[in-house]
């Protein structure tokens, strides 16, 4: 009895060690097999799913990166790869980011001469006032008793013939537009100034869109009221240059490049 009660517990070597069976070995195997599939069939998941353009951007990033080729700078997103010769040399993005921002002070010039001298054509060149900024370009109509009647936001004729003249120039520029008015701080038939600049912005708008065939989708209009007086209100010819409607050209550029546009101008003034 003593005997079978010894069976299957596994019987005794030399020594008192007790001999372990091997029968679950396979489990092991099995595991390492499951794994691989399933990591093959997540592999071929995310290769189904992949974006071919991004797919090939980050070939290539990996390929620079390694010095295997050379394919210059690549943008991956938002980011910017450079070059293996360029990795730790400082300064590298920010000469990049000045690089566009000097084509785009070109760019915005050239948009501003174009103007200038169709105004000079048409014998309205000393009506507007032009600026140019990390905006953009800035078309200036100032003073409401040239370009509106009094307390009105009805274009007068100087005014039209103002935006005939550069309408051209925004239409081929392809940007986006804002068309911003400014009222002076003083009495009015209106509610307030908020309402009599948003009407002269607005006004502008429809006549750039219904009569000179500006794009809708590029363009808006917005009143400040008196909230950006560029003088005080201390006499009537101040107020006047306080009473305006700003045509902006806004870049589309990124906001790194934008920063740097004042001192590409600054450059451009410095070495014409």
């Amino acid at each position: 009895m003593s005997g079978g009660r010894g069976r299957g517990r596994g019987r005794k070597r030399r020594g008192g060690a007790t001999e372990s069976h091997n029968d679950e070995r396979w489990m092991a195997s099995y595991m390492d097999m499951v794994t691989v599939l399933m990591c093959m069939f997540i592999v071929l998941f995310a290769m189904s799913s992949v974006d071919n353009e991004k797919f090939v951007q980050l070939r290539d990033s990996l390929a620079t990166g390694f010095g295997q080729v050379e394919v210059g700078k690549i943008d991956t997103a938002k980011g910017v790869v450079v070059a293996p010769a360029d990795v730790g040399k400082e300064g590298t993005m920010t000469e990049d980011y000045m690089a566009v921002a000097r084509a785009e002070a070109d760019k915005l010039t050239a948009l501003r001469e174009d103007m200038h001298t169709r105004l000079v054509s048409a014998g309205l060149d000393g009506n507007v006032e032009f600026g140019i900024d990390q905006r953009g370009l800035t078309v200036k109509l100032v003073g409401s008793q040239t370009f509106f009647y009094p307390d009105s936001p009805a274009l007068s004729d100087t005014a039209l013939q103002v935006l005939t003249a550069v309408a051209p120039v925004l239409d081929a520029a392809h940007l986006e537009i804002s068309v911003e008015g400014h009222a002076a701080n003083a009495i009015t038939n209106y509610p307030s100034v908020w309402e009599l600049s948003s009407e002269r912005a607005v006004g502008v708008l429809r006549y750039l869109v219904e009569q000179r065939g500006i794009a809708a989708t590029r363009i808006g209009a917005v009143g400040y009221g008196s909230a950006r007086q560029v003088n005080d209100d201390s006499t009537e010819p101040l107020r006047e240059l306080n009473r305006r409607v700003d045509i902006v050209v806004l870049s589309n550029q990124s906001e790194e490049v934008r920063a740097l546009i004042p001192e590409a101008l600054k450059e451009k003034a410095a070495h014409p």
